[in-house]
């Protein structure tokens, strides 16, 4: 039974893999060669679908740092494939069926090549180029926030935390993936890695601000939300981890 499971879900995700990363073809070799890049080799995008961390009501989505728009386009095709009878694995939990997407994004390219790609999806996906620390943040149930915090200084990204806090609606929750500065080989890795992608991608270097991921959790506690982590670097030499924060309601 459980080889049989993982066969129809390994053959789920080569569904998604091509339906999320087919659009990209539009804006060139770049954007789709990226975009299968990304998907395929990143662990965090199954992990999110198959640990069941996008819940049916995060129908709202903000995703700051979203790039060309990749999860916009996997909640896409995730939403499609839910509609197709015998298509969705049992063993994964239901997805948003239409989601209401909010992009921020700080790098023009970015947003020209997501809105090039993905801007007929159905609900249309918003982009907005500005800055995470001060664009405006929609009312909102999931947002997500991977690999993009340390490009600003601690202060700012506890502000950027809080407005967080304060969009998010009661059982909201922020799916945070930072490196764990404690690890300092793993994390070594993933800044050089990091700067390397940024230059790819035609983008200047920035200076980055790590913390130990015990730190990460003290912030996120002391704004408000209840946290979980857990190891998000599977198959890889980083030390990312995922951060599960729940707004927490007053008592």
């Amino acid at each position: 039974m459980s080889s049989q499971r993982s066969t129809t879900t390994d053959a789920a995700w080569r569904r998604l893999h091509e339906a999320a990363t087919a659009p990209y073809k539009k804006a060139g070799n770049f954007a789709w060669h990226f975009a299968r890049g990304k998907l395929g080799r990143d662990p965090v995008f199954r992990g999110l679908v198959e640990r069941g961390l996008i819940g049916e009501s995060h129908q709202r989505v903000v995703d700051i740092g979203c790039g060309q728009g990749l999860f916009a386009s996997l909640l896409s095709a995730m939403a499609a494939m839910q509609s197709r009878a015998g298509h969705w694995p049992s063993a994964w939990p239901m997805t948003p069926a239409a989601a209401d997407y909010t992009g921020i994004e700080l790098m023009p390219k970015d947003v020209a090549r997501a809105e090039n790609s993905i801007g007929h999806l159905q609900p249309a996906p918003r982009f907005v180029c500005a800055d995470m620390c001060t664009a405006a943040m929609p009312a909102c149930d999931l947002v997500v926030i991977l690999d993009v915090l340390h490009y600003v200084d601690h202060a700012a990204q506890e502000g950027v935390l809080r407005r967080v806090h304060g969009a998010l609606q009661p059982g909201g929750r922020l799916l945070l993936r930072v490196g764990d500065m404690a690890s300092r080989r793993g994390f070594a890795i993933s800044q050089w890695v990091d700067r390397t992608v940024t230059r790819i991608r035609g983008h200047r270097v920035s200076p980055t601000w790590g913390r130990p991921l015990t730190d990460w959790m003290a912030l996120l506690q002391g704004i408000g939300f209840s946290v979980r982590s857990m190891p998000m670097s599977e198959g890889t030499p980083f030390a990312n981890v995922l951060l599960v924060a729940d707004r927490r309601e007053p008592a």
